[in-house]
């Protein structure tokens, strides 16, 4: 365990040279790829050991086993009392251990072979810096929003207004906020109405004192030589007094109000009609700068993303060979889908080559060649966080939920335009759900292409895709199953798979369950949705037994698969946080009587009250109430049904509602389970 971890140590010191190379060095993608497998491996092995452990600790043959774990050694036990399984259990996970360290040993000889610098991950990547200058003839379209900006910058604003007013340029990275923003900067009624014009790239980190005294530096001709920021403030708000003034601050990430604030003081000096003209990916950094204007980018037309690349990649080129290359031109446009930047960027690349099978090739490339079926898919938001939560993507962070640190995640890649069409709760306007870009989620897949695997199949064939995707490589899969479709049985070679989503006919589910929880044991996330039940010739009315084998399972959701009861097996899903049946117009009869073993459960949409008596009696069915009381983590939503069948009020006092301070919404059924 000392050489592994050695190993990883020595190995982590130069992920963020590597990370940085990938793109451009295949070697590097492919040792990236070879890590990223090996840490996989070492991830199930220990969390094989850590259920274990925790199996033993709930049985009360190891108290010790729920002792926190920092350190890979301390998955370890220091006792030596061990039972036979215990011994079998440690030998088997020492021998995987010592697999893994071989294949890891080797990655981290290899890495010498890339001469990487070792940089700490906390340093930030240089980005690049924007000027105000610009060839006003090579901006394309965006007409309407060049009229509205100028339009703004000149008017003077009523009394009632700021003397300065700040307007925001927001949208994604490389929608063209940047250009619009020189366009108007170096328009000429725009020069003729600010006596002074500033023109600052403020990028991350929110650098005061650079910015300070790149602001003196355009309105005094010479930078400064003050070092302390109250005197750099000082000299700007005496620069600025009286002067009609334009600043524009391109590209600001800081949501801190703390940091902008000492700046607003000091430019408020300026004339009436004095403009801060703003561009960013974040319309909370719009908010937090007071911006009395927002307007929102959006993409380029397909007309006018093909006008910006004709005039790049065409540039200079004989008419003749310009209409040879026009049609695999105007495909490659459309996928660019109405990013400039992208538009740039290809056009850039192919602007000196002439040859029609260089063309082809970009046209062919992997990077468009992706399944089309989670575009346009919106996700639930509530459902992302759980499923992040699954995965392990969300670390515990001082004395936060770890719901919350999602909730975090999710508003950080959300202001940085990776979501977008967010549909808001009407009662208290949170985000309930959103969409991915259509080019950030390509971008995502081309990323993951040997990781993911998504299709859709009606018939009885196996996609052509599956068959020439490498299994051993796949952790994560979507399968949707038409009415007439069989499920692949490849996919069942898929052994390391952690998460699977299926929606298939119902029919479908009865010979394939077993098999998926037999075969498929290193899942983490498994969600079940039937439709065309209405077409049914069998019924499942109870989860196969065989789940039990799912011991890494955190997810486990099933829709309208029409299902009486657990199996008891399931109560062997120690790790499950999220549990949620859903079945419109049929109900879930019973809970197995071990179900209080899920002691790490979060997430679960209903709770069954079953016939309440002692375990062998034979009139009792399912489990208690009291049962809710050993469930201490349980948030969010609760629906509990059954309560006709309880009959003493302590059962009812042991479910213990009143300590589960984030069950927010709780549903009650005083049905009678007969």
């Amino acid at each position: 365990v000392k050489l592994l971890q050695d190993n990883f140590e020595a190995i982590q010191a130069v992920l963020v040279d590597a990370d940085r190379r990938q793109m451009a060095e295949e070697p590097v993608r492919l040792w990236l790829e070879k890590l990223k497998y090996a840490s996989y491996d070492m991830e199930d092995v220990l969390d094989e050991w850590n259920t274990a452990r925790l199996k033993l600790q709930i049985e009360g043959v190891d108290n010790n086993a729920l002792a926190p774990r920092k350190r890979v050694c301390s998955f370890f036990p220091a006792s030596s009392c061990f039972g036979s399984k215990q011994v079998f259990l440690r030998h088997d996970i020492a021998r995987e251990i010592k697999e893994i360290n071989k294949n890891l040993d080797g990655i981290h000889r290899q890495k010498d072979i890339f001469n990487f610098s070792v940089i700490r991950s906390t340093e930030r990547s240089e980005r690049m810096h924007s000027t105000a200058l610009i060839d006003v003839s090579d901006v394309c379209g965006r007409v309407e929003e060049k009229s509205t900006l100028k339009s703004k910058l000149l008017g003077e604003g009523s009394e009632q207004q700021n003397a300065v007013q700040t307007i925001s340029l927001v949208g994604m990275g490389g929608i063209g906020k940047t250009t619009l923003a020189q366009f108007v900067y170096n328009d000429n009624d725009v020069i003729n109405h600010f006596g002074k014009r500033i023109w600052v790239c403020v990028s991350d980190p929110f650098d005061e004192y650079r910015i300070a005294k790149a602001i003196i530096e355009a309105l005094e001709g010479s930078a400064t030589n003050l070092v302390e920021l109250n005197a750099l403030l000082l000299r700007i708000n005496e620069s600025i007094a009286r002067e009609k003034f334009l600043l524009v601050l391109d590209d600001v990430w800081t949501e801190d109000y703390n940091k902008w604030e000492s700046f607003r003081r000091c430019l408020i000096n300026g004339q009436r009609g004095s403009k801060i003209l703003v561009t960013t990916r974040k319309e909370t950094v719009a908010g937090m700068m007071e911006s009395t204007d927002v307007i929102s980018i959006k993409e380029l037309s397909e007309r006018e993303c093909w006008s910006l690349f004709e005039r790049i990649a065409f540039f200079n080129r004989p008419s003749l060979e310009c209409e040879q290359l026009e049609e695999f031109g105007r495909k490659i446009v459309s996928k660019c889908k109405g990013l400039p930047l992208a538009v740039k960027t290809i056009g850039s690349l192919l602007r000196f080559k002439r040859s029609l099978r260089v063309w082809q090739s970009i046209l062919d490339s992997q990077m468009w060649q992706l399944e089309e079926f989670e575009r346009d898919y919106r996700m639930d938001k509530d459902e992302l966080i759980k499923l992040w939560l699954a995965q392990g993507y969300i670390r515990p962070k001082e004395n936060k939920e770890l719901e919350m640190i999602g909730e975090e995640y999710f508003d950080y890649l959300a202001t940085r335009s990776f979501f977008q069409e967010f549909e808001t709760d009407d009662y208290d306007g949170l985000v309930v759900s959103c969409k991915m870009h259509d080019i950030v989620h390509d971008f995502a897949q081309y990323l993951t292409k040997n990781e993911c695997f998504s299709t859709e199949a009606n018939g009885h064939e196996e996609p052509l895709s599956l068959i020439n995707t490498p299994k051993e490589k796949l952790r994560h899969s979507m399968l949707m199953l038409g009415f007439e479709a069989s499920f692949p049985d490849s996919l069942l070679n898929a052994k390391k798979l952690r998460s699977f989503l299926i929606s298939s006919p119902y029919d479908v589910f009865s010979s394939v369950l077993p098999r998926l929880f037999d075969q498929l044991t290193c899942l983490r996330t498994l969600k079940i949705v039937a439709h065309d039940r209405r077409w049914s010739r069998g019924m499942i009315r109870e989860i196969p037994k065989e789940i039990e084998k799912l011991i890494h399972l955190r997810f486990l959701q099933l829709r309208d698969l029409m299902i009486d009861e657990l199996p008891e097996t399931c109560c062997e899903l120690f790790n499950l946080q999220t549990l949620e049946i859903r079945q419109r117009g049929y109900y879930l009869r019973r809970l197995p009587h071990g179900f209080g073993r899920l002691v790490n459960l979060r997430h679960l949409s209903e709770f069954v009250v079953g016939i309440t008596g002692s375990r062998n009696d034979s009139r009792s069915r399912g489990c208690k109430l009291e049962v809710l009381g050993q469930l201490r983590h349980l948030r969010g939503s609760l629906r509990i049904r059954g309560l006709g069948n309880v009959k003493d009020v302590d059962e009812a006092k042991s479910a213990g509602l009143e300590n589960k301070m984030n069950l927010l919404h709780l549903g009650l059924g005083f049905d009678k389970e007969l």
